[in-house]
């Protein structure tokens, strides 16, 4: 007997011809089809759970899976993507260790670090190890807004200091607006935010007064680059109501890090990143706020610089 948690797969596709697919990893992303003996009850968790919303979280067998509930021309189909049972250490992700280190040494300030990428290419996850990390290391109040929670992040941790990390995720029912929630959220005075994706207007105004303000927020967004990023940041703000300058200057006094994520390879992925950082003291003289406040966002060079710097083990900030 072979119940669907036994099976090898990210991501499983139950059709409305009650037939199940799991990618075929040795067929270069083609699927196979499955027929495991407990499909049926499976499936009823599935059903059972939907309240509404497309995107949504069940646990079924001890596994948490994130589905997506499609209605299409021959019925309903449903796409699951097994959560893993933990969040993976941060060391893990295969990210170079001069950008980890980095990242690791941004727990104490407040400002925004921003994921970007394409749709699948472990924005979710990267940000979610990385709040973890900061829970372990310094402990202080999460909390999540996301659609629907991917990783098992809700909890207690014991950090390194000796102190306590509590994380509380939440999740938005149904074409709620997000920046809604955030705007709750502060309320609880967490030190951390995890927002999910920014994808409305309103969400991404929020962010960047929550950016401002000393919580340090991560959050993904999909883009083509590091620029396309900010840039969608910004736009989205003037559409929440906020004039260019005002958005761009928000923007520029929040960033912290910008990074955009590719996976790359066949059996083994591993991410391809590239990045910019801010100075974490935002009373300092740096050039990527002074190119962000501008609106004119251009930072192939500094990129660059930063990157050779950060390679040869050199400090990117006097200050920091």
């Amino acid at each position: 007997m072979v119940r669907v948690v036994e099976l090898d797969f990210s991501d499983f596709y139950y059709t409305p011809e009650h037939l199940s697919y799991i990618p075929e990893k040795k067929m270069g992303g083609a699927l196979r089809q499955v027929a495991p003996d407990d499909i049926n009850d499976f499936v009823a968790v599935l059903e059972k759970t939907y309240a509404g919303n497309r995107s949504y979280s069940v646990s079924y067998d001890g596994v948490v899976f994130r589905v997506e509930r499609v209605s299409t021309l021959t019925g309903i189909h449903y796409s699951a993507r097994r959560m893993p049972r933990k969040v993976p250490d941060f060391s893990r992700l295969g990210f170079p260790d001069p950008v980890a280190n980095h990242l690791f040494s941004l727990v104490n300030c407040g400002g925004l670090v921003l994921w970007s990428g394409a749709t699948g290419m472990g924005k979710t996850t990267s940000i979610s190890c990385l709040l973890r990390r900061y829970l372990e290391t310094k402990g202080g109040f999460a909390y999540t807004i996301e659609d629907p929670p991917e990783m098992p992040l809700d909890g207690v941790y014991q950090a390194k200091n000796g102190g306590l990390g509590l994380c509380k995720q939440t999740e938005t029912i149904a074409d709620a607006d997000w920046g809604e929630a955030l705007r709750s959220a502060l309320r609880s005075r967490p030190r951390y935010i995890l927002v999910g994706e920014i994808r409305t207007p309103e969400t991404a105004s929020q962010v960047l007064r929550a950016a401002s303000s000393g919580h340090l927020v991560l959050s993904t967004i999909h883009a083509n680059s590091v620029e396309d990023a900010l840039n969608s940041v910004i736009k989205y703000a003037i559409a929440a109501g906020l004039n260019e300058t005002l958005a761009a200057d928000l923007l520029s006094r929040g960033v912290l890090a910008v990074l955009h994520q590719k996976l790359q390879g066949a059996n083994s992925l591993r991410p391809e990143i590239s990045f910019v950082f801010a100075n974490p003291d935002p009373q300092q003289a740096d050039q990527v706020r002074v190119i962000v406040r501008s609106g004119q966002i251009v930072l192939g060079t500094v990129m660059e610089a930063q990157t050779a710097k950060i390679f040869q083990g050199k400090s990117l900030f006097r200050t920091f």
